[in-house]
């Protein structure tokens, strides 16, 4: 088969891939995006909440909202809720929400390319895939997840992450918060749940090094769930993943002739202590493809200039998390676990968190 050489190549149909793709063809470029599963978004591997100011890059995202969520509560050890009284934010259907984006991308002049998976990158930004093709883009975009194919062609590696296991339950009351379980037994994560209407989100993240007792900490936290009477013992649905937790990774690059970037998790977005990575996505996705369209229109500067924008934006609250993050690791690294304070000062809803 010919080498096809489009202007711009995704990989990935997340919402980072979508949102480049759709923005690179809007602006009359040459787009074909890949997405090794057959559908965007499925399964759905997070618990789908998006902060509230998301509506302001996804305008239609209440479309394809389950409920709204107005506090968090954050559990640690046995102690009683902590209250965080405005905490604001929108809890979707990650396939629909995926699915809409990929849609856009497509009525933008994308080529959406499903169920075909990147086998191999070469050093002169030639891609192979599983439909036996050959690209060799313009401008290469890596929207391919925490272990992208893309990232690791231009050394772009995300070495540290954490890993989830997901649950859907019945939720037995109406509940209008997000909840959060913070305890040494989780070590380098968290537990959760998310209402989604009659339904609830329930999950647990932990360190890599830890996914061994992954499957029996969330077990345990399903149970007493449960024996609060929170939450039903059915499941409906089971998924996980892994997310980056190392911080931001340099998200240009160069393959021969090809330019690269990186956008979402490929590029290390995700927030090491929440976990957070839908906004960040949406954001750099659509950074990616106006990015692409500048270089393909002559502009020298546009990696340069996008590696720099990404620093702007997010460099401050990620630096932030980093250290709260590895101030919490580091009591097992000396042999000793966190105690309650230390987990509260690790979290978002601590002001020691958010201190300078």
């Amino acid at each position: 088969m010919p080498i096809e050489m489009p202007d711009v190549l995704v990989v990935g149909l997340g919402p980072a891939g979508s949102r480049a793709a759709a923005v690179a063809a809007a602006a009359g470029l040459g787009v074909i995006a890949l997405e090794r599963r057959q559908t965007a978004g499925t399964p759905a591997q997070c618990a789908e909440f998006v902060p509230e100011p998301i509506e302001r890059d996804v305008p239609a995202a209440r479309t394809v909202t389950t409920q709204t969520v107005t506090r968090m509560l954050t559990f640690i050890e046995d102690g009683p809720p902590e209250v965080t009284a405005d905490f604001r934010g929108l809890m979707i259907d990650r396939a629909a929400f995926d699915r809409m984006l990929a849609q856009e991308a497509a009525l933008n002049g994308a080529e959406c390319r499903y169920g075909e998976t990147v086998l191999s990158i070469d050093r002169d930004g030639t891609v192979r895939t599983s439909a036996d093709g050959s690209l060799r883009p313009r401008v290469l975009i890596g929207a391919d997840g925490p272990r992208s194919r893309v990232g690791w062609a231009i050394g772009a590696i995300n070495r540290d992450l954490v890993e989830t296991r997901q649950v859907s339950a019945p939720l037995v009351l109406p509940h209008d918060a997000t909840d959060i379980f913070l305890s040494a037994d989780f070590r380098g994560g968290y537990g959760w749940l998310f209402p989604k209407g009659a339904v609830a989100n329930v999950g647990l993240g932990v360190a890599s090094a830890a996914r061994g007792l992954l499957k029996p900490l969330l077990a345990a936290l399903c149970s007493e769930l449960a024996r609060q009477r929170r939450i039903g013992t059915r499941v409906f649905a089971l998924t996980g993943g892994a997310i980056p937790v190392g911080g931001r990774l340099r998200s240009v690059g160069r393959l021969g002739p090809t330019a690269v970037l990186l956008a979402g998790d490929a590029a290390g977005l995700t927030n090491p202590v929440t976990g957070a990575g839908i906004a960040a996505a949406v954001q750099s996705g659509t950074l990616a493809g106006r990015a692409a369209a500048d270089f393909v229109g002559g502009a020298a500067a546009a990696l340069d200039d996008y590696e720099e924008e990404l620093g702007d934006i997010f460099d401050a609250a990620l630096g932030r998390a980093l250290r709260r993050r590895r101030e919490v690791l580091a009591h097992y690294a000396v042999g000793r676990r966190p105690d309650a304070r230390a987990l509260r000062d690790g979290w978002i809803a601590s002001p020691h968190y958010w201190a300078a």
